[in-house]
């Protein structure tokens, strides 16, 4: 693995958070993510099951965790399956887990092969009063799920092998969990963070007119290879001139031209966890007047959403009083004036032009983390905060966007120390 070894505390503590949820006489079972294929004999790189590794810290394919907190024999309360390695694999594949290293990695005392797995299964479903059984599922509001995965393979052949217990769902527990972070996980997420930051400022050294978005994307996966990143937390947007408006803009393979803007929608992994940044700067390392206006606008539209931001907020509520100050930023930028808003469809109000995505979304495991919009945000939770303003018929798109973790009072921002003033950018680019 690239990261430093993190420790089995967090996957300990990570366990007995989730055992306290569940009913009494339960199990619970969650699967790592296939190995999925490309072409030929091709398999894209692998990526664990985001529950598999807040539960377990084991980024190996083929793993099987089960918890059944009640079992009468000890042995058997915690069960991780592991694959079996032979001299074939090692040659082809290379090191896998020990049952001695899933110990140390993980807590968990009892390891078992993955080849073992439906006999052990039998004895803790059937000898140990199991009445519920937790199985996990995708329950991302924005998940489309149209390849049927290794947890949905298990859900369908449990139920069948044992239809007479009583199911329940996993995903909503975890969904809880995992969105308040520990501390360390606000350290990992901190790493990712500035693991980013030098991959920005890379950047900042490098544009200039006449580069490619993808010379530019390869200066970030330099900074962040080197760093100990596996790469992007997503796919980058590296989105120059015209590109700047389109918000999801994935092709990367214009030249940015002298007197443009250019998007950067870029953030790294690190153990898993991710950062999300997004800064806007200029080609020639010098705003216009112009783009100085509309840039600041949104700078000053992120500052807002900070003050808002703190527990007990409702981010639909919070969302449309950024909707309400991005208005009067549009007016300041002549954009619409006040006429037009007075007389705007309210289905269809003016600024949707200009704004037309989200402030924040929760980050995490997943970049798109789980927990739910519609409840009330809590300490510990890390939001993205991301407002921007499109001006097509200008060929000008400005986005600015950090992590920031819910404090008591306020928000701590993990992206502080990232530039995001229009003086400091032009410094750096220009010194």
């Amino acid at each position: 693995m690239r990261y430093k070894n993190i420790p089995k505390e967090l996957f300990e503590s990570n366990r007995e958070k989730l055992r306290k949820e569940l009913k009494p006489h339960s199990l619970l079972v969650v699967n790592a993510n296939d190995v999925m294929p490309t072409n030929s004999d091709g398999t894209v790189r692998f990526r664990q099951n985001s529950d598999l590794f807040y539960l377990s810290g084991v980024d190996q394919e083929e793993t099987i965790l089960v918890m059944c907190p009640d079992f009468p024999d000890e042995r058997y309360r915690e069960v991780l399956f592991i694959r079996e390695t032979s001299e074939m694999i090692a040659i082809w594949e290379g090191h896998k887990l020990t049952k001695q290293e899933a110990r140390e990695k993980t807590g968990i005392q009892t390891i078992v092969w993955v080849s073992e797995f439906q006999k052990v299964f039998n004895l803790m479903m059937l000898m140990g009063d199991t009445e519920y059984v937790y199985l996990n599922t995708n329950d991302h509001y924005r998940a489309d799920n149209p390849v049927e995965t290794r947890e949905a393979r298990f859900v369908k052949w449990c139920m069948e092998k044992f239809p007479l217990h009583k199911y329940e769902r996993l995903a909503p527990i975890m969904h809880r969990l995992r969105s308040v972070k520990s501390q360390h996980e606000l350290d990992l997420m901190q790493r990712a963070c500035d693991i980013t930051e030098a991959g920005f400022r890379r950047v900042l050294k490098f544009v200039k007119p006449g580069v490619k978005e993808y010379e530019i994307e390869a200066e970030y996966v330099h900074e962040f290879l080197c760093n100990g990143s596996r790469g992007f937390a997503y796919e980058p947007i590296i989105a120059s001139g015209t590109n700047s408006c389109v918000l999801h803009y994935l092709d990367n393979n214009q030249v940015c031209q002298d007197g443009d803007l250019v998007l950067l929608d870029v953030g790294a992994e690190y153990a898993n966890y991710n950062a999300d940044l997004t800064r806007t700067i200029p080609v020639n390392g010098r705003f216009s007047k112009r783009q100085k206006e509309v840039y600041n606008a949104v700078l000053r539209v992120k500052r807002h959403a900070y003050s808002l931001l703190r527990p007990g907020v409702k981010y639909y509520e919070y969302h449309k009083q950024i909707q309400q100050f991005t208005e009067q930023e549009l007016i300041g930028l002549k954009l619409i004036d006040k006429t037009d808003i007075k007389n705007q469809d309210k289905d269809k109000p003016l600024f949707m032009k200009y704004f037309m995505h989200g402030t924040s979304h929760q980050l995490g495991l997943d970049v798109h983390d789980v927990g739910s919009m519609y409840h009330e945000m809590s300490a510990g939770q890390v939001w993205t905060v991301e407002p921007g303003i499109y001006i097509r018929e200008e060929g000008l798109g400005v986005r600015i966007e950090n992590n920031v973790v819910i404090g008591k009072e306020g928000v701590h921002d993990l992206m502080k120390n990232i530039p995001e003033e229009v003086e400091e950018i032009e410094h750096i680019m220009n010194s």
